[in-house]
């Protein structure tokens, strides 16, 4: 029996054929109206025309996902509101944190204020302790990576930050450069323990948490999206130690203080390419069915 399955899927004006291990990862499409066969990473080429052949009709392209041209960007025009291009590191999270802050500094009277006044104190001492408020503990750990990799500019890397899927989920990171398109899932540790035991992720004493499924479906996601090959990040913020023993194969492990590393990494996008992808992630209608 093939380990790969066929799912067909229709939108944004796209019909295609998605090729899929029986994991859901993505590893292939075939794009009905250019009749081109996309291969990602993942499955051999040989193997992806196999699982796609009681599908494929007339003459058919096959390769690596193409990247967006002149032509593609020329249609792109984006409105304010779906520019994704302003978002900060962990926007999500500031807009909860600004409601709870907010609802403190309410004047209204009444019991609803009394509510307000409390909600608004005990934000500030968590503000004051990350350990207390998860939510804040997070998007310190993900203004931490954002501030490394959007240094990374100079070294020909373009950079989005919490890209919103679907179904309420975001994308932390997404960091487009020469060495590729990577999907970048941030986890604070502040001086704990991480233990890595795929799909789970440790973090002191808390309970284990499927991280790295969750940074491989981000990836994928991604990959629909932008039509291109995007490699699950998974970034460990401050950690004591960091053990990931066997390192997962498809997943790359970084502490914070290794996200300046990649600067150094190339050969796989020019820097054309590079502007294009970044125009196409930009805009919010490109998640939207993904």
């Amino acid at each position: 029996m093939s380990r790969l399955r066929v799912t067909p899927a229709h939108g944004q004006g796209r019909d295609r054929l998605y090729v899929s291990l029986r994991d859901g990862t993505t590893v292939a499409w075939y794009d009905k109206d250019t009749g081109r066969v996309s291969v990602l990473s993942g499955a051999g080429r040989e193997e992806v025309l196999s699982a796609l052949a009681p599908y494929l009709t007339g003459e058919v392209t096959v390769g690596p996902p193409r990247v967006p041209t002149p032509a593609d960007l020329d249609r792109l025009s984006l409105h304010p509101d779906d520019d994704l291009a302003p978002n900060r590191p962990g926007e999500a999270l500031h807009a909860e944190l600004d409601a709870v802050r907010a609802a403190g500094s309410d004047g209204s009277s009444g019991s609803s204020s009394s509510h307000g006044s409390l909600l608004w104190r005990r934000w500030r001492r968590r503000r004051q302790d990350p350990r207390q408020d998860p939510r804040q503990a997070e998007l310190l750990a993900q203004e931490t990576i954002g501030d490394r990799l959007d240094r990374l500019e100079d070294a020909g890397w373009r950079v989005l930050h919490s890209i919103p899927l679907p179904g309420a989920a975001r994308i932390d990171h997404l960091a487009i450069g020469p060495a590729g398109v990577l999907a970048v899932r941030t986890v604070p540790a502040r001086k704990r323990r991480v233990g890595v035991a795929d799909p789970l992720v440790r973090v002191g004493r808390a309970a284990p948490a499927p991280h790295l499924r969750w940074a491989r479906r981000a990836a994928e996601r991604a990959s629909r999206a932008l039509a291109a090959d995007v490699r699950p990040v998974l970034a460990v913020v401050e950690p004591a130690r960091l053990d990931a023993l066997p390192m997962p194969p498809d997943v790359r492990i970084l502490r914070d203080t290794e996200i300046p590393a990649l600067a150094s990494l190339g050969g796989v996008l020019k820097p054309a390419d590079i502007e294009s992808l970044y125009a196409t992630a930009r805009d919010r209608h490109c998640w939207l069915r993904v």
